[in-house]
């Protein structure tokens, strides 16, 4: 594989940027705007350089490097044994891969639990992982972590509606947000984060309705992931839409773009084969030697 430099030459670029965006680094104020001007803009998980570089190629606008990895990476059943060490590691191998698009990292499971954890875990992040931002989990409970973050320089994305990392809490991975209550607490959640400083804020598996009212309230950009049309941008988790895992269990939000887990194995079963035939190496795979043939005739 090379190792050059990928460009944003061989696709079209996104419109509607201010005029610096499409050529150099997506900003936080690049996503305030569309915002403002009613554009829509994507955003994907993402674990290491490689799809990096491709989701960059793509022109995708925020990449975020998820607590997620847990599960897709690491196989767990949640997200909770993460360290921030595996999300420092992670961001830090993105991070190469891209030029262009905005990185956001996961603050992993009890690693902001008061400010002061915050700030120390949130500094590596930004400092070791090369991340522009941080994103935690959690409405106005988080708020005062939020807002000491923002104080120290470091930009916070909100999370609210489901949150894995409180899963057990929540009996399961369920629609958060139905309900007279359930949707107050929400708002409240939401605007709690907007005034403590986070500049966007995660949507997940609430209805629709309740994240077109979220959306319209707050003045910073939601990004929905199972939250319906109507939020600013919208994320989804990198191996889901590229249907890299064929055979597991996708939630009712999750959209395939691509059966790549099929073609990888079909790949991979015609590889075995051709090993077992010989048919893989062929002559144009292997080096050759020009010297071989005479210094056997010689007897060397």
């Amino acid at each position: 594989m090379s190792s050059a430099t990928p460009t944003l030459q061989a696709v079209s670029r996104p419109s509607g940027y201010a005029s610096d965006a499409p050529t150099g680094r997506v900003r936080i104020q690049h996503l305030r705007e569309r915002k403002e001007k009613g554009e829509r803009f994507s955003a994907v998980t993402c674990y290491d350089a490689t799809f990096a570089r491709l989701v960059d190629a793509a022109g995708i606008e925020v990449v975020l490097v998820g607590d997620s990895l847990g599960n897709v990476i690491q196989g767990r059943e949640t997200t909770l044994p993460v360290t921030v060490d595996d999300m420092v590691y992670h961001t830090a191998a993105v991070a190469r891969g891209l030029h262009r698009a905005h990185l956001v990292a996961d603050l992993p499971f009890m690693s902001y639990r008061n400010p002061d954890v915050a700030l120390q875990n949130a500094g590596r992040l930004l400092a070791e992982g090369h991340a522009h931002a941080v994103k935690l989990e959690g409405g106005a409970e988080v708020a005062e972590s939020v807002r000491q973050l923002v104080l120290a320089g470091i930009p916070v994305m909100g999370h609210i509606g489901l949150t894995p990392q409180s899963v057990h809490a929540m009996g399961g991975h369920r629609v958060q947000g139905r309900g007279v209550t359930a949707r107050k607490r929400l708002l409240a959640d939401a605007k709690a984060l907007e005034a403590a400083g986070c500049y966007a804020i995660v949507l997940e598996a609430i209805p629709q309705e309740l994240a077109a009212e979220v959306t319209q309230l707050l003045q910073i950009p939601t990004i929905g992931i199972g939250a319906g049309p109507q939020c600013d941008g919208q994320i989804l988790v990198l191996y889901d839409l590229l249907g890299l895992d064929p055979h597991g269990h996708k939630p009712k939000f999750v959209k395939k773009f691509a059966n790549l887990g099929e073609a990888a194995l079909d790949a991979l079963v015609q590889y075995r084969a051709d090993v077992a035939s010989a048919a893989f190496p062929a002559t144009e795979h292997v080096y050759h030697d020009p010297t071989a043939a005479a210094a056997k005739i010689a007897g060397a």
